[in-house]
Protein backbone atom coordinates (compact mmCIF):
# COMPACT_ATOMS: atom_id res chain seq x y z
CA UNK A 1 0.00 0.00 0.00
CA UNK A 2 1.26 3.47 -0.93
CA UNK A 3 2.60 5.63 1.95
CA UNK A 4 1.73 8.76 -0.08
CA UNK A 5 -1.66 8.29 -1.72
CA UNK A 6 -1.48 11.64 -3.47
CA UNK A 7 1.87 11.07 -5.14
CA UNK A 8 1.08 11.72 -8.83
CA UNK A 9 1.68 9.07 -11.49
CA UNK A 10 2.83 10.47 -14.85
CA UNK A 11 2.68 8.17 -17.89
CA UNK A 12 5.02 9.07 -20.77
CA UNK A 13 6.35 7.55 -23.97
CA UNK A 14 6.73 8.15 -27.67
CA UNK A 15 3.33 8.50 -29.40
CA UNK A 16 1.90 5.10 -30.44
CA UNK A 17 4.01 3.27 -27.85
CA UNK A 18 1.06 2.01 -25.83
CA UNK A 19 0.64 4.97 -23.47
CA UNK A 20 -3.16 4.78 -23.71
CA UNK A 21 -3.20 1.06 -22.98
CA UNK A 22 -0.97 1.68 -19.96
CA UNK A 23 -3.22 4.55 -18.85
CA UNK A 24 -6.18 2.16 -18.90
CA UNK A 25 -4.27 -0.54 -17.04
CA UNK A 26 -3.50 1.92 -14.27
CA UNK A 27 -7.04 3.28 -14.29
CA UNK A 28 -8.35 -0.27 -13.80
CA UNK A 29 -6.53 -0.38 -10.45
CA UNK A 30 -8.99 0.13 -7.55
CA UNK A 31 -6.90 2.95 -6.06
CA UNK A 32 -5.63 4.78 -9.16
CA UNK A 33 -7.35 7.08 -11.67
CA UNK A 34 -5.59 8.25 -14.85
CA UNK A 35 -7.77 10.46 -17.08
CA UNK A 36 -7.96 10.74 -20.86
CA UNK A 37 -5.25 12.92 -22.36
CA UNK A 38 -5.70 16.61 -21.56
CA UNK A 39 -4.11 19.72 -23.01
CA UNK A 40 -3.92 22.21 -20.15
CA UNK A 41 -0.92 21.39 -17.93
CA UNK A 42 1.88 22.45 -20.27
CA UNK A 43 -0.12 25.44 -21.52
CA UNK A 44 -0.89 26.61 -17.97
CA UNK A 45 2.78 26.41 -17.03
CA UNK A 46 3.89 28.45 -20.06
CA UNK A 47 1.12 31.02 -19.57
CA UNK A 48 1.37 31.13 -15.77
CA UNK A 49 2.46 34.76 -15.62
CA UNK A 50 -0.76 35.77 -17.36
CA UNK A 51 -2.63 34.97 -14.15
CA UNK A 52 -0.42 36.76 -11.64
CA UNK A 53 0.01 35.65 -8.05
CA UNK A 54 -1.99 32.46 -7.53
CA UNK A 55 -2.16 33.11 -3.81
CA UNK A 56 -4.95 35.50 -4.83
CA UNK A 57 -8.26 33.67 -5.23
CA UNK A 58 -9.41 35.79 -8.18
CA UNK A 59 -6.31 34.75 -10.11
CA UNK A 60 -6.90 31.07 -9.36
CA UNK A 61 -10.48 31.50 -10.55
CA UNK A 62 -9.30 33.11 -13.80
CA UNK A 63 -6.98 30.17 -14.45
CA UNK A 64 -9.80 27.75 -13.67
CA UNK A 65 -12.13 29.45 -16.12
CA UNK A 66 -9.54 29.28 -18.88
CA UNK A 67 -9.11 25.54 -18.36
CA UNK A 68 -12.80 24.70 -17.92
CA UNK A 69 -14.26 26.92 -20.65
CA UNK A 70 -11.90 26.19 -23.55
CA UNK A 71 -12.53 23.11 -25.65
CA UNK A 72 -8.85 22.79 -26.64
CA UNK A 73 -7.93 21.97 -23.03
CA UNK A 74 -10.02 18.73 -23.34
CA UNK A 75 -11.44 19.33 -19.87
CA UNK A 76 -14.75 18.27 -21.43
CA UNK A 77 -13.45 14.68 -21.67
CA UNK A 78 -13.07 14.32 -17.90
CA UNK A 79 -16.78 14.06 -17.04
CA UNK A 80 -16.46 16.64 -14.26
CA UNK A 81 -18.93 19.37 -13.37
CA UNK A 82 -17.39 22.62 -14.69
CA UNK A 83 -18.71 24.92 -11.96
CA UNK A 84 -17.78 22.56 -9.12
CA UNK A 85 -14.29 22.27 -10.61
CA UNK A 86 -13.91 26.04 -10.84
CA UNK A 87 -14.88 26.40 -7.18
CA UNK A 88 -12.42 23.69 -6.11
CA UNK A 89 -9.61 25.27 -8.12
CA UNK A 90 -10.41 28.69 -6.69
CA UNK A 91 -10.24 27.21 -3.17
CA UNK A 92 -6.94 25.38 -3.81
CA UNK A 93 -3.66 26.35 -2.20
CA UNK A 94 -1.86 29.15 -4.03
CA UNK A 95 0.58 27.30 -6.28
CA UNK A 96 0.16 26.31 -9.91
CA UNK A 97 0.77 22.64 -9.12
CA UNK A 98 -1.92 22.71 -6.43
CA UNK A 99 -4.49 24.37 -8.67
CA UNK A 100 -3.85 21.94 -11.54
CA UNK A 101 -3.70 18.96 -9.19
CA UNK A 102 -7.23 19.80 -8.02
CA UNK A 103 -8.57 18.84 -11.46
CA UNK A 104 -6.94 15.41 -11.38
CA UNK A 105 -7.93 14.92 -7.75
CA UNK A 106 -11.52 15.65 -8.79
CA UNK A 107 -11.27 13.06 -11.54
CA UNK A 108 -10.01 10.47 -9.07
CA UNK A 109 -12.85 11.34 -6.67
CA UNK A 110 -15.30 10.69 -9.50
CA UNK A 111 -14.27 7.03 -9.25
CA UNK A 112 -13.81 6.97 -5.49
CA UNK A 113 -10.01 6.59 -5.74
CA UNK A 114 -7.27 8.24 -3.66
CA UNK A 115 -4.42 8.31 -6.23
CA UNK A 116 -4.36 10.31 -9.40
CA UNK A 117 -2.07 10.95 -12.33
CA UNK A 118 -1.88 12.08 -15.92
CA UNK A 119 -0.81 10.75 -19.29
CA UNK A 120 0.57 12.54 -22.32
CA UNK A 121 3.44 11.55 -24.63
CA UNK A 122 4.63 15.18 -24.77
CA UNK A 123 5.41 15.05 -21.05
CA UNK A 124 8.45 12.91 -21.90
CA UNK A 125 10.09 16.04 -23.33
CA UNK A 126 9.02 18.20 -20.39
CA UNK A 127 10.09 16.22 -17.34
CA UNK A 128 11.81 19.26 -15.79
CA UNK A 129 8.60 21.24 -16.05
CA UNK A 130 6.48 18.46 -14.54
CA UNK A 131 8.92 18.15 -11.64
CA UNK A 132 8.51 21.84 -10.84
CA UNK A 133 4.76 21.29 -10.58
CA UNK A 134 4.79 17.82 -8.99
CA UNK A 135 8.22 17.28 -7.36
CA UNK A 136 7.34 13.86 -5.91
CA UNK A 137 5.74 12.48 -9.09
CA UNK A 138 6.42 8.91 -10.14
CA UNK A 139 7.07 8.63 -13.88
CA UNK A 140 6.25 5.53 -15.91
CA UNK A 141 7.80 5.36 -19.38
CA UNK A 142 6.67 2.79 -21.94
CA UNK A 143 9.06 1.92 -24.79
CA UNK A 144 8.04 0.24 -28.04
CA UNK A 145 10.09 -0.94 -31.01
CA UNK A 146 10.82 2.23 -32.97
CA UNK A 147 9.93 0.55 -36.24
CA UNK A 148 6.45 -0.27 -34.93
CA UNK A 149 6.02 3.30 -33.64
CA UNK A 150 6.97 4.69 -37.04
CA UNK A 151 4.61 2.28 -38.81
CA UNK A 152 1.74 3.21 -36.52
CA UNK A 153 2.36 6.97 -36.65
CA UNK A 154 2.36 6.87 -40.45
CA UNK A 155 -1.25 5.64 -40.36
CA UNK A 156 -2.59 8.30 -37.97
CA UNK A 157 -4.84 10.94 -39.53
CA UNK A 158 -3.47 13.57 -37.11
CA UNK A 159 0.20 12.84 -37.83
CA UNK A 160 1.64 15.37 -40.29
CA UNK A 161 5.37 14.60 -40.19
CA UNK A 162 7.29 12.92 -42.99
CA UNK A 163 9.16 9.63 -42.52
CA UNK A 164 12.40 11.38 -41.54
CA UNK A 165 10.82 13.47 -38.78
CA UNK A 166 8.84 10.45 -37.60
CA UNK A 167 11.99 8.36 -37.22
CA UNK A 168 13.71 11.28 -35.47
CA UNK A 169 10.78 11.56 -33.02
CA UNK A 170 11.43 8.05 -31.70
CA UNK A 171 15.15 8.76 -31.36
CA UNK A 172 14.39 11.89 -29.36
CA UNK A 173 11.95 10.00 -27.11
CA UNK A 174 14.55 7.34 -26.32
CA UNK A 175 17.26 9.91 -25.66
CA UNK A 176 15.05 12.05 -23.40
CA UNK A 177 13.96 8.95 -21.47
CA UNK A 178 17.56 7.90 -20.94
CA UNK A 179 18.46 11.34 -19.56
CA UNK A 180 15.42 11.39 -17.28
CA UNK A 181 16.19 7.89 -15.97
CA UNK A 182 19.75 8.92 -15.07
CA UNK A 183 18.54 12.03 -13.31
CA UNK A 184 15.60 10.59 -11.37
CA UNK A 185 16.73 7.08 -10.49
CA UNK A 186 14.60 4.12 -9.44
CA UNK A 187 12.41 6.02 -6.98
CA UNK A 188 10.90 8.29 -9.62
CA UNK A 189 11.43 6.53 -12.95
CA UNK A 190 10.12 3.16 -14.10
CA UNK A 191 10.45 1.82 -17.62
CA UNK A 192 8.79 -1.11 -19.35
CA UNK A 193 8.58 -2.35 -22.91
CA UNK A 194 5.30 -2.59 -24.81
CA UNK A 195 6.24 -6.02 -26.12
CA UNK A 196 6.85 -7.40 -22.62
CA UNK A 197 3.66 -5.82 -21.33
CA UNK A 198 1.36 -7.39 -23.92
CA UNK A 199 3.15 -10.76 -23.74
CA UNK A 200 3.06 -11.11 -19.95
CA UNK A 201 0.92 -8.32 -18.47
CA UNK A 202 0.62 -9.87 -14.99
CA UNK A 203 4.39 -10.00 -14.43
CA UNK A 204 5.03 -6.53 -15.84
CA UNK A 205 2.15 -4.91 -13.97
CA UNK A 206 3.18 -6.57 -10.70
CA UNK A 207 6.63 -4.96 -11.08
CA UNK A 208 4.99 -1.63 -11.90
CA UNK A 209 2.81 -1.82 -8.79
CA UNK A 210 5.86 -2.61 -6.65
CA UNK A 211 7.43 0.60 -7.94
CA UNK A 212 4.28 2.58 -7.21
CA UNK A 213 3.94 1.09 -3.74
CA UNK A 214 0.58 -0.47 -4.58
CA UNK A 215 -0.79 -4.00 -4.49
CA UNK A 216 -1.23 -5.57 -7.91
CA UNK A 217 -4.84 -6.14 -8.98
CA UNK A 218 -5.63 -8.64 -11.80
CA UNK A 219 -8.18 -6.18 -13.23
CA UNK A 220 -5.22 -4.17 -14.54
CA UNK A 221 -4.52 -6.87 -17.14
CA UNK A 222 -7.97 -6.28 -18.66
CA UNK A 223 -7.87 -2.58 -19.62
CA UNK A 224 -10.65 -2.95 -22.19
CA UNK A 225 -13.10 -3.14 -19.27
CA UNK A 226 -12.57 0.58 -18.55
CA UNK A 227 -11.91 1.79 -22.11
CA UNK A 228 -15.47 3.00 -22.59
CA UNK A 229 -15.13 5.25 -19.53
CA UNK A 230 -11.53 6.45 -19.89
CA UNK A 231 -11.07 6.81 -23.68
CA UNK A 232 -13.17 9.48 -25.47
CA UNK A 233 -15.27 7.98 -28.28
CA UNK A 234 -13.98 10.43 -30.91
CA UNK A 235 -10.47 8.96 -30.59
CA UNK A 236 -11.08 6.23 -33.16
CA UNK A 237 -7.34 5.58 -33.42
CA UNK A 238 -7.60 4.00 -29.95
CA UNK A 239 -10.21 1.46 -31.07
CA UNK A 240 -7.89 -1.42 -30.19
CA UNK A 241 -8.04 -0.47 -26.51
CA UNK A 242 -11.58 -1.91 -26.47
CA UNK A 243 -10.19 -5.38 -27.25
CA UNK A 244 -8.31 -7.74 -24.90
CA UNK A 245 -4.55 -7.27 -24.58
CA UNK A 246 -2.80 -9.22 -27.36
CA UNK A 247 0.50 -9.43 -29.26
CA UNK A 248 -0.92 -8.90 -32.76
CA UNK A 249 0.95 -5.65 -33.34
CA UNK A 250 4.34 -6.85 -32.11
CA UNK A 251 6.77 -6.72 -35.06
CA UNK A 252 3.97 -5.52 -37.33
CA UNK A 253 6.54 -3.19 -38.91
CA UNK A 254 7.66 -6.16 -41.00
CA UNK A 255 4.51 -5.78 -43.14
CA UNK A 256 3.53 -2.15 -42.48
CA UNK A 257 6.81 -0.53 -43.56
CA UNK A 258 8.45 -0.64 -46.97
CA UNK A 259 11.92 -2.12 -47.42
CA UNK A 260 13.30 1.41 -47.77
CA UNK A 261 11.61 2.58 -44.59
CA UNK A 262 12.90 -0.38 -42.60
CA UNK A 263 16.39 0.30 -43.88
CA UNK A 264 16.18 3.95 -42.82
CA UNK A 265 14.83 3.05 -39.36
CA UNK A 266 17.57 0.54 -38.70
CA UNK A 267 20.35 2.80 -39.97
CA UNK A 268 19.14 5.79 -37.97
CA UNK A 269 17.94 3.98 -34.85
CA UNK A 270 20.05 0.83 -34.79
CA UNK A 271 22.11 1.61 -31.70
CA UNK A 272 19.03 2.68 -29.75
CA UNK A 273 17.01 -0.33 -30.91
CA UNK A 274 19.73 -2.71 -29.78
CA UNK A 275 20.12 -0.92 -26.45
CA UNK A 276 16.42 -1.49 -25.80
CA UNK A 277 16.56 -5.18 -26.67
CA UNK A 278 15.30 -5.12 -30.28
CA UNK A 279 16.98 -7.14 -33.02
CA UNK A 280 17.86 -5.67 -36.41
CA UNK A 281 16.89 -7.32 -39.68
CA UNK A 282 19.73 -5.73 -41.70
CA UNK A 283 17.95 -6.76 -44.90
CA UNK A 284 18.80 -3.57 -46.78
CA UNK A 285 20.77 -0.36 -46.59
CA UNK A 286 19.16 3.07 -46.98
CA UNK A 287 20.08 5.27 -49.89
CA UNK A 288 22.64 8.03 -49.27
CA UNK A 289 19.91 10.58 -50.07
CA UNK A 290 17.66 9.18 -47.32
CA UNK A 291 20.49 9.33 -44.80
CA UNK A 292 21.27 12.95 -45.72
CA UNK A 293 17.62 13.96 -45.40
CA UNK A 294 17.34 12.21 -42.06
CA UNK A 295 20.52 13.91 -40.85
CA UNK A 296 19.18 17.34 -41.72
CA UNK A 297 15.94 16.57 -39.88
CA UNK A 298 17.54 15.10 -36.75
CA UNK A 299 20.43 17.55 -36.33
CA UNK A 300 18.45 20.30 -34.52
CA UNK A 301 17.49 17.80 -31.82
CA UNK A 302 21.13 17.42 -30.82
CA UNK A 303 21.07 20.94 -29.40
CA UNK A 304 17.96 20.39 -27.26
CA UNK A 305 19.84 18.99 -24.20
CA UNK A 306 22.18 21.99 -24.15
CA UNK A 307 19.24 24.41 -24.36
CA UNK A 308 17.57 22.61 -21.46
CA UNK A 309 20.71 22.87 -19.33
CA UNK A 310 20.80 26.61 -19.99
CA UNK A 311 17.11 26.87 -19.12
CA UNK A 312 17.62 24.99 -15.83
CA UNK A 313 20.52 27.25 -14.94
CA UNK A 314 18.40 30.32 -15.66
CA UNK A 315 15.65 29.00 -13.39
CA UNK A 316 18.15 28.52 -10.57
CA UNK A 317 19.38 32.11 -10.97
CA UNK A 318 15.89 33.63 -10.95
CA UNK A 319 14.04 34.32 -7.70
CA UNK A 320 12.38 31.16 -6.40
CA UNK A 321 8.96 30.61 -7.96
CA UNK A 322 6.71 28.45 -5.82
CA UNK A 323 4.89 26.18 -8.26
CA UNK A 324 4.89 22.85 -6.43
CA UNK A 325 1.73 20.93 -5.67
CA UNK A 326 0.98 20.89 -1.96
CA UNK A 327 -0.61 17.63 -0.70
CA UNK A 328 -4.19 17.78 0.54
CA UNK A 329 -6.69 15.24 1.80
CA UNK A 330 -8.41 13.21 -0.95
CA UNK A 331 -11.80 14.55 -2.06
CA UNK A 332 -14.94 12.74 -0.87
CA UNK A 333 -16.04 9.72 -2.85
CA UNK A 334 -18.44 10.36 -5.73
CA UNK A 335 -22.13 9.76 -5.08
CA UNK A 336 -22.87 6.07 -4.50
CA UNK A 337 -23.53 4.29 -7.78
CA UNK A 338 -22.61 7.26 -9.96
CA UNK A 339 -19.55 5.59 -11.37
CA UNK A 340 -20.22 1.88 -11.15
CA UNK A 341 -19.77 1.74 -14.92
CA UNK A 342 -16.07 2.30 -14.35
CA UNK A 343 -15.70 -1.23 -13.00
CA UNK A 344 -18.52 -3.05 -14.75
Amino acid sequence: MSDCPERPIIVVGCPRSGTTMLQLMLHAHPRIAIPPETRFVLAAYRERRDFGDLRVEANRRALARRIVDRRETRFCDLGLDPEETVERMAAAQGTLGSVLGTVFQGYAARFGKPRWGDKRPAYLHNVDLLLRLFPDAQFVNIVRDGRDCVASLKEMSWHRKDIYATVAAWARAVDDARRAARRLGDSQWFELRYEDLVTDPHTQLTALCDYLGEDYDPAMAEPSAVAEVAVPSFKTWHARTHAPVNTERVRSWETRLTTEEIALCEAALGRRLLANGYELSRNARPSPADLVRYGWTATPQRFIPARRRISRAAVRLRPTEDLAHLPTAPLPRAAEGAETAAHS
